[in-house]
C-alpha cells in the first residue's frame, strides 16, 4: 500500500510536469494551457493511485490480499477509464471551422498529459519525466519548424 508520503510526491510530481508541459500550450495562447495540463495530469495520478491501492483497501488484511488481486483485475479498468474520459476532454477541444479543424495537437497533449499523470501515479517517474520533457521538446520545435514553413511558403507566394 502506498505511504501518504509517496501519494503526495506523485502527486507533487504530477503537478509540475503538467505545469511544464502546458506552458508550451500557455506561451501561444492556447486554450488548454498551464491550469488544464496540472488538472489532467494530477487527475490521472490520483485515479491510478486509487487504482493500485484498492486491492489492500478491498482485502482488509494482508491474507485476503492476493485472494482479491487474483479474483478481480477490475482495478486495473481505473486506469483504462482515464483514456475514455480523457477522450471526451479533447473532443471538446477540437473545433473545426470552414477553412481548417484547430485545436487537434491541444487536445492530443491532454491526452499524453494523462498518461504521464497515469505513469507518475503508478510508481514510472522516471519514465514520466522524461517522457514530459521529450514531447515538451518535441511540441516546442515542431512549432518552431511550422513557423519557419509557413514564412517559407507566404514568401513563395509573394515571389510568383
Amino acid at each position: 500500500m502506498l505511504t501518504l508520503e509517496q501519494m503526495i510526491i506523485r502527486l507533487v510530481i504530477a503537478l509540475v510536469l503538467g505545469f511544464i508541459m502546458g506552458f508550451e500550450r500557455e506561451l501561444i495562447g492556447k486554450e488548454a494551457g498551464v491550469r488544464t495540463c496540472m488538472m489532467v495530469a494530477s487527475g490521472a495520478a490520483i485515479f491510478a493511485m486509487i487504482s493500485i491501492s484498492l486491492p489492500y483497501i478491498v482485502a482488509l488484511s494482508p491474507e485476503n490480499l492476493t485472494d482479491v488481486i487474483a479474483r478481480n483485475s477490475g482495478f486495473l479498468g481505473v486506469v483504462a477509464n482515464i483514456v475514455v474520459g480523457i477522450g471526451f476532454l479533447g473532443a471538446g477541444i477540437i473545433i473545426k471551422t470552414e477553412e481548417r479543424v484547430r485545436g487537434v495537437t491541444t487536445a492530443a497533449l491532454i491526452w499524453v498529459v494523462a498518461s504521464i499523470g497515469a505513469l507518475v501515479g503508478l510508481g514510472l517517474e522516471w519514465f514520466a519525466i522524461f517522457s514530459a520533457f521529450a514531447i515538451t521538446v518535441v511540441l516546442y520545435f515542431l512549432r518552431n519548424l511550422n513557423v519557419a514553413q509557413k514564412a517559407i511558403d507566404k514568401k513563395k507566394e509573394g515571389v510568383n
